[in-house]
């Protein structure tokens, strides 16, 4: 029974968290869109690219690490 309420307090903290993060986005898109030079825009994109190519980095190091593991011969 207690693993039963944990598993219901994380899935409404789950579904509870894009509600809240989701109030931030007007707020840069208003600012966003009243620049006139563009520079918080590129700014913005740039930062998603970055934070957007980190984890695909990662997973392919770590699959490259694997393979070269598996690779290796098994010395008897």
């Amino acid at each position: 029974m207690r693993i039963d309420k944990k598993i219901i307090i994380i899935f409404l903290v789950c579904l509870l968290i894009p509600q809240l993060t989701e109030a931030q986005c007007a707020m840069c898109r208003a600012v966003l869109e009243s620049e006139e030079s563009g520079a918080a825009a590129e700014g913005i994109n740039n930062g998603i690219v970055y934070l957007m190519a980190i984890p695909y980095i990662l997973v392919a190091g770590l699959f490259y690490f694997i393979y070269r593991k598996m690779r290796k011969p098994v010395k008897a």
